[in-house]
């Protein structure tokens, strides 16, 4: 990717007074030329006992879930402000002025929501670091548009990172490996073992935004080139910078209750949305994942090649909030885990 990344985006912070609707003053505002040069490194952290939200949103259709988990985030007691990166810049002002009234009305905290418009598609724009004005906490909780998390599982997240701050911590893992037979790197599912951590729903702390962005010099300006070449593999990129430096891989945990709306094995599912905004259909959904991990197994090699060295280090087992029974007994005429309590 030529050069520092560009920022030309739509601002409106929310702040939720006794009159919300009245508080809703959108600008047009241009960031520095230079935002990497702009701002510190590290980042500054003004608190650590809370984060803030970065929710990718593309898709105008998405929108009436976008407003319900953004309502949810902004309850959170643990949430110290939400923003919104809008990554389809032939959205019109219009819809998004739209979008900054419904979210005042919808959301009942007085937790500030920001909308960022996004001068272009660019999967890298995710991980730009925010002026400190947007970004006041150490964490940082990253997700898209179509995963809702229970609140209970978001604390218990968050609380685990307190614990693990130069790792990633996530919902949904992947891995990489070797395949022996070309002697390559790949991307797979290991049931035992990752080493990859998706930015469906990911904590990691905000000095990694900066890395991302703005350092590592020439080899990861070409690694974002990769990231903008392939339309996908940011996440796996972010996993490279966080693993460079702590040396360990990331933490899965477990959770009472997550809702992926985007997962292609939905009933009636329309996967592949993307920037084009057309769904392709379940049909084919085998070969499409195929193609998919080869994709970003090709990534994974690009990344190797490019920044010379393999960062990624497997982890293993989740960590979980408590212990239940797994057993399975029949009551009320259903089977449910035996400690369960069924209404009669």
């Amino acid at each position: 990717m030529p050069g520092p990344l560009p920022v030309l985006f739509l601002l409106a912070t929310i702040l939720f007074a006794t009159h919300p609707v009245n508080s809703l003053r959108p600008h047009l505002l241009s960031s520095p030329p230079n935002p990497c040069a702009a701002l510190p490194s590290p980042l500054p952290a003004v608190r650590s006992d809370q984060l803030t939200v970065l929710i990718n949103g593309y898709s105008p259709s998405r929108i009436p879930l976008l407003l319900s988990l953004a309502a949810s985030y902004s309850s959170s007691p643990s949430v110290a402000s939400v923003v919104i990166l809008w990554s389809n810049p032939h959205t019109t002002t219009q819809t998004l002025t739209l979008l900054l009234r419904n979210l005042s009305l919808s959301s009942p905290s007085k937790t500030p929501i920001s909308l960022l418009r996004q001068p272009s598609p660019s999967l890298n724009l995710r991980f730009l670091p925010l002026p400190p004005s947007l970004l006041r906490t150490r964490a940082v909780l990253v997700a898209d548009d179509d995963v809702s998390v229970d609140p209970k599982s978001l604390e218990f997240a968050f609380k685990v990172w307190k614990q693990n701050q130069n790792r990633l911590v996530g919902l949904f893992a992947r891995s990489h490996d070797i395949d022996l037979e070309s002697r390559s790197w790949i991307y797979t599912v290991h049931p035992d073992k990752y080493s990859i951590m998706l930015t469906k729903f990911v904590i990691l702390k905000s000095e990694f935004l900066y890395r991302y962005s703005c350092g590592g010099g020439r080899e990861m300006e070409e690694a974002r080139g990769v990231v903008d070449r392939m339309r996908n593999c940011e996440d796996i990129l972010m996993n490279f910078v966080a693993a460079e430096e702590g040396g360990v891989g990331p933490v899965l945990v477990g959770v009472e209750k997550v809702r992926d709306w985007g997962d292609a094995r939905n009933e009636g599912a329309v996967v592949g949305g993307g920037e084009d905004g057309e769904g392709v259909r379940e049909v084919g959904l085998s070969s499409r994942r195929r193609d998919h991990r080869k994709r970003r197994g090709e990534c994974i090699r690009e990344f190797h090649r490019i920044l010379g060295r393999m960062p990624l280090r497997y982890s293993y087992g989740k960590v979980v909030n408590s212990v239940g029974e797994q057993g399975l007994c029949e009551k009320g005429g259903k089977l449910v885990f035996c400690d369960q309590q069924v209404a009669e």
